[in-house]
């Protein structure tokens, strides 16, 4: 797909969609998080993800729920404008907004193959767990160490800009 914005689809039309790759015989895998700056865990997050199956489906949080779990101030971007940089990465298929808590509602609905989480998870602490092994979902722990945070990156270009006032 050359433009990236034909990855962004509503739940109906994604349903329909994966449906088709089921057909086919290819292993749909869904990916999640806030990508509310974009850094190189992302990308590599999301890289692990593909590896996972054939089509990878990544579900953006909504702007509120962003908000509600990474509190005022949050998000820095609009969801449209983050899910439309998360549709622009080569392994990434479809991208779908949500504003549930977490994705049990999604992994419901899409019953992928595989639920793929960062390294900021383990097996014990994915919040979708329970329902993904009683759905029959196989999680995977994907991407490199979480030694990049949105949180820490917003820190530092705050810290830098702090410096250019003062000095």
């Amino acid at each position: 797909m050359a433009d990236s914005r034909a990855k962004l689809l509503g739940r109906e039309e994604l349903r329909m969609r994966l449906e088709k790759h089921r057909q086919r015989g290819e292993r749909i895998v869904l990916a999640n998080g806030c990508f509310d700056v974009l850094h190189v865990g992302h990308a590599r997050y999301l890289t692990g993800a593909k590896r996972e199956g054939d089509v990878l489906v990544v579900a953006v949080n909504s702007d509120a729920s962003v908000k509600e779990l990474k509190g005022e101030g949050r998000p820095i971007l609009p969801e449209k404008a983050r899910a439309e940089l998360v549709a622009a990465f080569a392994a990434v298929d479809y991208v779908v907004i949500f504003s549930e808590p977490n994705v049990e509602a999604l992994l419901t609905e899409l019953h992928p193959a595989v639920h793929a989480k960062g390294t900021d998870y383990t097996a014990e602490t994915v919040p979708e767990r329970e329902l993904a092994a009683r759905l029959g979902v196989r999680v995977a722990i994907v991407g490199d160490p979480k030694e990049h945070s949105t949180r820490e990156l917003l820190a530092r270009v705050k810290d830098a800009n702090a410096g250019r006032r003062d000095g």
